[in-house]
């Protein structure tokens, strides 16, 4: 069966374009513009049952994916996402003075916090709430995760390396903790935390995360 050329050339400029063409474009290429709603319909019933389907809205027309077939191509993407430099401080202090409290974490970096910092390093699944200390208003307590362990290559956290190490490893005076884990790890980390933890306008004293005699 011959497809008459008017309807190959609707096809064609539909399936090339990225937006809904109007009706009056459509017919302004083809010949014979008084079967236009002739061609249109016979192309919508050829599309019925297949995987794109002819749509029009309004006055204008296109291709779409079949409605049931949108869980099939479903498609899921990890995204990366930069870790601040607040969040990369706090995970540092948590990994080694867990557990630790909120008001704890901001008594070591000396500065207030958001939930910001937590909630990304709990949706990251770095690290976990552990009970409540006995305190007033007994706060929540912070540590880490299996997860955390694992992505950073440590088989347990008495794998994190002790301050005297890190002033061997000339790490102390020049770079955040979290820094040091990564190098332990040697991957994983991404480079934009990297270069974070490497900013040359600010410098951190691990003196502040590190007490290795502390523990919450």
């Amino acid at each position: 069966m011959t497809v008459p050329r008017d309807i190959r050339i609707i096809e064609a400029i539909l399936f090339a374009s990225e937006e809904p063409i109007p009706e009056e474009d459509l017919k302004e290429k083809i010949i014979n513009k008084d079967k236009f709603n002739l061609y249109m319909e016979e192309l919508k019933s050829f599309y019925d049952k297949r995987g794109i389907n002819l749509v029009k809205t309004s006055y204008k027309w296109s291709f779409r994916t079949s409605s049931d077939l949108s869980d099939d191509l479903t498609i899921f993407k990890k995204q990366k996402r930069r870790i601040s430099r607040a969040a990369l401080e706090t995970l540092a202090i948590v990994a080694y003075h867990q557990p630790v409290t909120r008001s704890e974490i901001e008594n070591i970096r000396g500065v207030q916090m958001g939930r910001g910092s937590i909630d990304h390093l709990m949706e990251i699944g770095w690290i976990k709430p552990g009970g409540r200390k006995n305190i007033p208003g007994k706060p929540t307590l912070w540590s880490t995760t299996d997860l955390f362990l694992e992505h950073f290559g440590l088989d347990n956290l008495s794998s994190l390396p002790n301050k005297e190490e890190l002033k061997a490893s000339g790490f102390l005076d020049k770079r955040a903790a979290i820094a040091t884990i990564s190098d332990i790890a040697n991957n994983n980390i991404d480079e934009e935390a990297k270069e974070i933890s490497n900013e040359e306008s600010e410098e951190v004293n691990l003196d502040d995360f590190i007490n290795d005699e502390q523990k919450v």
